[in-house]
């Protein structure tokens, strides 16, 4: 079993960026596959990014290709999403989660069995 803490959410304007971390408990953080997930007032929880537990895959949804970047420290137990170019329709309360069983369907949320408490990102105009 694995818990995940996020952090690094906050106040920023359209433009600019944030980095998001979330820590794992647990000493088989690297066997788990990881992803990143946010959700907006109103909206369902979405998928934004995800990597493989060595570190050698991503994936990302469209909306944020280009823009977000995903990466992670398996020394550190701590999985990344660097934030750039923010828009204010990136503002949601982003989640952390993971799974040891990797699945091509990495984009649903029904992929994860572990989830963080979320942290939330409010992004102005």
């Amino acid at each position: 079993q694995v818990q995940l803490v996020e952090s690094g959410g906050g106040l920023v304007q359209a433009g600019g960026s944030l980095r998001l971390s979330c820590a794992a408990s647990g000493r088989t953080f690297g066997r788990y596959h990881m992803g990143w997930f946010r959700q907006a007032p109103g909206k369902e929880r979405e998928f934004v990014a995800a990597i493989r537990w060595s570190g050698g895959n991503t994936y990302y949804a469209d909306y944020v290709k280009g823009r977000f970047t995903i990466s992670r420290d398996n020394a550190k137990n701590t999985v990344y999403l660097q934030m750039n170019s923010l828009k204010r329709e990136d503002t949601a309360v982003y989640y952390c989660a993971a799974t040891i069983l990797y699945s091509s369907s990495y984009y649903y949320r029904d992929a994860y069995d572990y989830w963080g408490q979320g942290t939330q990102v409010t992004v102005s105009s």
